[in-house]
């Protein structure tokens, strides 16, 4: 299977995988950070970003995700590598948690947490988002250049909109647009919960964090996680939304670090 991926740093490996729709780049803002303390990979999940359809499709559902992701991993010569998600991502690094394949996982905004009705109006949020990216690109273009429209199309996926230049909106908007992906996960997605029972045997460090302003999964999501994961540090992230790196990128960088070890652990956020 070909996965397009970026490689920078040295030290223990650190995977960072996307969510629905997005592209590795969302983990620019902390990449650096990262990067300072490890070799860090970050990857387009198969049929995002610049990374294809597997030549025998889409994975049906995590089970098949996860099943795909692991001999990439092996590829690329990493063993129990550090991991951290978000959203998609989040859940992919709790399985590949639970399947102990990972040193760490860091899940940021986890999907699996979600009654039916919770996942249903996610998934309508981000089918809306991706039905305005096939507006003609000249279009897209000229509406993403103003501050206060990137703003408005980007609050629900991040709290501080007008972070995003138009360089990088432009391009998360053409990634969900062409996300082939999309569609597959989508429906995979309805009968997927996160069995923190999995967990009990896993034995590694596990760190949930939650921005206080998601507005794909609530944060109140936390306290599932919470109570169905009671070995993981659960934290809550102030002033962030669903893709929290664009939002607090210190912060994320610091949670992260300190699961995988890097740094000490400090006081955690309120929550």
């Amino acid at each position: 299977m070909k996965v397009h991926f970026r490689r920078v740093g040295s030290g223990e490996p650190l995977v960072l995988i996307h969510g629905i729709g997005h592209r590795h780049q969302a983990w620019e803002p902390v990449f650096d950070r990262l990067a300072a303390h490890h070799e860090v990979i970050a990857l387009d999940l198969p049929g995002f970003g610049d990374s294809p359809v597997p030549d025998a499709g889409m994975p049906a559902d995590m089970a098949a995700t996860v099943a795909a992701i692991l001999p990439v991993l092996t590829g690329w010569g990493l063993e129990r590598p550090h991991v951290a998600g978000y959203s998609l991502g989040g859940a992919i690094s709790l399985e590949l948690a639970a399947a102990g394949a990972v040193a760490s996982a860091t899940a940021l905004s986890p999907a699996g947490f979600f009654t039916p009705a919770e996942r249903r109006r996610a998934l309508a949020i981000l089918r809306l988002l991706r039905a305005n990216a096939y507006l003609p690109t000249p279009v897209m273009r000229v509406a993403l250049r103003s501050a206060y429209l990137r703003a408005m199309c980007f609050a629900p996926l991040v709290a501080r909109p007008r972070l995003l230049d138009f360089e990088r909106a432009l391009g998360d908007a053409l990634a969900l647009r062409r996300a082939v992906g999309f569609n597959t996960v989508a429906r995979a997605a309805r009968g997927y919960r996160f069995d923190g029972a999995r967990l009990s045997d896993a034995a590694v460090p596990v760190t949930v964090g939650w921005g206080d302003c998601d507005r794909i999964f609530g944060v109140h999501q936390a306290e599932r996680a919470r109570a169905g994961l009671p070995a993981a540090r659960v934290v809550t992230l102030p002033g962030c939304g669903h893709v929290p790196m664009s939002d607090d990128p210190d912060l994320v960088a610091a949670l992260i670090l300190e699961t995988t070890g890097a740094v000490p652990r400090a006081d955690p956020p309120a929550g």
